[in-house]
């Protein structure tokens, strides 16, 4: 078997690589996936999307063919090649090391004793009551896509990748939300 060259691809490379293994879309249609579902785990600004798959395009893993429009500007719709496809499988395989997390709340919450603790009942208020706003959102979600996926997709199909992100963001959410109540629980009794 050949030996496939090394590129350097970018994590938003491999997403948009990911959203293309799916389905042939235009760069908008690519800005809208990286919002839903991808900003569920992983996000990027719009303004990178277009030089990305530029990168993408030059390194021969998408290609695009050109949809000629008469109202509007003409568009590009693209797909994976064979050569990004085999990038995102091997990219899929390597190892990754676990990511450290940023969470300016919890940072607050290490010098929390500072802070006036009313104050501080209400900003963790504030958070337990927005990650549950999400939580409900990915719950609600996962419901449609049980519903479209008969209860359980296959491994092979993309919507398990979905419900894998979901799962994810689901127990995140509700771990977030009790913390944030076992934090006000123990605020309100200082």
């Amino acid at each position: 078997m050949a030996k496939i060259k090394e590129m350097k691809i970018t994590t938003l490379g491999y997403a948009l690589l990911g959203l293309l293994a799916r389905s042939e879309q235009t760069g908008y249609d690519l800005s809208q996936g990286l919002k839903d579902p991808v900003s569920f785990f992983w996000h990027a600004q719009h303004s990178q999307i277009y030089p990305e798959l530029a990168k993408l395009e030059f390194s021969g893993l998408v290609k695009y063919k050109l949809i000629e429009q008469t109202e509007r500007p003409d568009k590009k719709v693209y797909s994976l090649t064979p050569l990004g496809k085999k990038h995102l499988e091997m990219w899929l395989h390597a190892p990754l090391t676990v990511s450290k997390v940023r969470d300016e709340l919890v940072l607050k919450a290490y010098s929390l004793w500072l802070a006036d603790s009313k104050a501080a009942v209400q900003m963790m208020r504030d958070h337990a009551e927005a990650h549950a706003e999400r939580l409900a959102e990915y719950e609600r979600r996962l419901e449609l896509v049980k519903r479209k996926t008969n209860k359980q997709p296959s491994l092979e199909s993309p919507w398990f990748g979905v419900q894998a992100v979901l799962m994810r963001g689901i127990g995140y959410e509700r771990e977030y939300v009790a913390w944030c109540k076992w934090m006000i629980e123990r605020l309100e009794k200082t």
